[in-house]
């Protein structure tokens, strides 16, 4: 079967493609990561056919989770197809679709509210205010950049990502709450989560600050990222009214396969609901 030589220079050349796509810089940043763990899988000479990556499939699958090995294939796929070796291309593993949530990783409001009394007590207000407007507009880390003054004044937050335009309430009271920020730090336009150089904060400022905010709380630090608030937003809004394409619009998905994931039950409240069934004596 043919082989095909890589590079270093091929990957900075897919990944700078990426970009070209305006595939956004996380996207890039975990393709990076998967083409670089294949390259050095590769035998000494980086010669790659369909058996090393099969070989590199295999490996995968001893040491990440099915989800995990999925999406590093899809970069090398991706990188395969960019310069047409598709005979190099592998299926990605097949997995049965999660009925309920891990609830060792499921934050609920009570450790939310944890986390903003310890945010409070520590005095890390960014922090507070941040978590807070992740939590009740379910927004995205990546669009906090585009919470701005002057959103404020507007009542919404008008998002430009990846091409796609969509437009994220603000309460009266979240928009209360950072004006009162804003007039505390000296903020007057722009952006209102920034950092001391100014630019906007990013997943990893926030995740950070989170994992030392943990033990304070006493919230296990497996449950707490930037992506679990809009978790908690989406089972939140979805109890209150139980109008799944209503979130899907919330949230910006254009599936609802995908809302779907967000609102899955837990282990625990999937078991009260097994034994309701009262099919065992």
């Amino acid at each position: 079967m043919r082989k095909h030589t890589m590079t270093r220079d091929m990957i900075e050349q897919y990944l700078e493609h990426l970009r070209f796509e305006e595939r956004s810089e996380q996207t890039i940043c975990r393709y990076r990561k998967a083409l670089e763990d294949f390259y050095d899988f590769l035998p000494e000479k980086k010669t790659a056919g369909k058996e090393e990556t099969l070989a590199w499939k295999e490996q995968l699958s001893k040491r990440c989770a099915a989800a995990t090995v999925n999406v590093m294939l899809s970069a090398v796929n991706g990188l395969l197809s960019y310069y047409r070796w598709h005979e190099c291309r592998v299926k990605p593993i097949k997995r049965q679709r999660d009925v309920f949530r891990d609830r060792r990783r499921e934050m609920s409001r009570t450790e939310y509210l944890r986390l903003l009394d310890a945010a409070q007590q520590m005095g890390k207000q960014r922090l507070y205010y941040i978590m807070e407007t992740l939590c009740s507009t379910g927004m995205r880390v990546s669009e906090l950049r585009f919470v701005t003054v002057e959103a404020l004044s507007a009542g919404y937050v008008s998002v430009n990502c990846k091409g796609k335009l969509r437009v994220i309430l603000l309460t009266k009271r979240l928009v209360k709450a950072l004006r009162d920020y804003c007039q505390v730090n000296g903020i007057h336009s722009g952006p209102i989560f920034v950092t001391r150089t100014g630019k906007p904060v990013n997943r990893s400022n926030i995740w950070q600050e989170l994992q030392r905010l943990c033990e304070a709380a006493g919230v296990h630090n497996r449950k707490v990222f930037p992506h679990n608030f809009r978790h908690l937003f989406a089972v939140s809004f979805y109890h209150l009214e139980k109008d799944i394409a209503k979130l899907a619009d919330v949230l910006g998905h254009a599936s609802l396969e995908t809302t779907r994931i967000y609102i899955m039950e837990s282990g625990l409240e999937h078991e009260r609901q097994l034994e309701q069934l009262g099919l065992v004596q």
